[in-house]
């Protein structure tokens, strides 16, 4: 495939502005847009329409549309893109293949004497990249979203919130965001999820993740209550 460069529009990130939030990643839905080394850049020229779908989505107002020459626009290269990207998100990593997803009430000894020390994990495993879209305990269930440093952050995390809860855990600024909208939009749709609660840490970062959480409840069409949280980084915990 041969890309013609030409003279056109396309996103330019200012990268002393860009601290590396992530918001401006689900609303790209070419895919264009990804965190890399904790900033947001272009993939690809040709991925990048030049439409400017990311613009307003940036608290750093880093993002402006400019006309310079790049390759033109490939809407078929995108799309092969876009299904690597899902065939990848889908694909097992090390030993932890979504189909042997399971509770722990399935678990072997080991995983139950956890959960008498004090372990409230209902399910495994718990990556939003690696949960299987379709479960059983999904289920009825109370889902948490949660950024992946909450745990090491919030010392009583088991206690205060993961009791009772599913959870999917993400990181918005090295992960793709749109990958992530995708993925949770179908597990809202195709389950019977009771509520959600998201919880991400007070970092600017983070914030890409409640985003990404209200684009796939709009998109799942589903009614259903949502609560913030936000945990600093002393671990104290308050309401987004």
């Amino acid at each position: 495939m041969v890309n013609v460069v030409v003279l056109r529009k396309i996103v330019k990130i200012d990268e002393e502005k860009c601290n590396g939030c992530g918001e401006c990643i689900p609303n790209c839905v070419e895919g264009a847009l990804k965190i890399i080394d904790g900033k947001a850049r272009i993939v690809k020229d040709s991925y990048c329409d030049g439409l400017g779908a990311c613009l307003g989505h940036c608290p750093q107002d880093a993002i402006e549309i400019i006309e310079r020459e790049a390759d033109d626009f490939d809407e078929e290269e995108v799309h092969e893109y876009l299904e690597s990207m899902k065939k990848e998100e889908l694909a097992p990593a090390c030993n932890c293949s979504t189909t042997h997803a399971f509770t722990t009430e399935t678990a072997q000894e080991p995983m139950v004497e956890a959960v008498q020390q004090g372990s409230t994990l209902g399910q495994w495993p718990v990556l939003l990249n690696l949960v299987p879209i379709k479960a059983p305990f999904w289920n009825g269930a109370d889902l948490l979203i949660m950024a992946d440093c909450v745990p090491v952050a919030y010392p009583t995390l088991h206690a205060d919130l993961l009791k009772g809860k599913k959870v999917a855990v993400g990181c918005p600024k090295f992960d793709n965001g749109q990958h992530y909208v995708d993925k949770l939009t179908e597990i809202l749709k195709q389950n019977e999820i009771k509520s959600m609660t998201v919880v991400t840490m007070e970092v600017p970062c983070c914030g890409g993740l409640q985003r990404i959480a209200e684009l796939a409840l709009k998109a799942s069409s589903k009614m259903i209550p949502v609560q913030k949280l936000i945990v600093t980084v002393r671990g104290e915990i308050h309401r987004a």
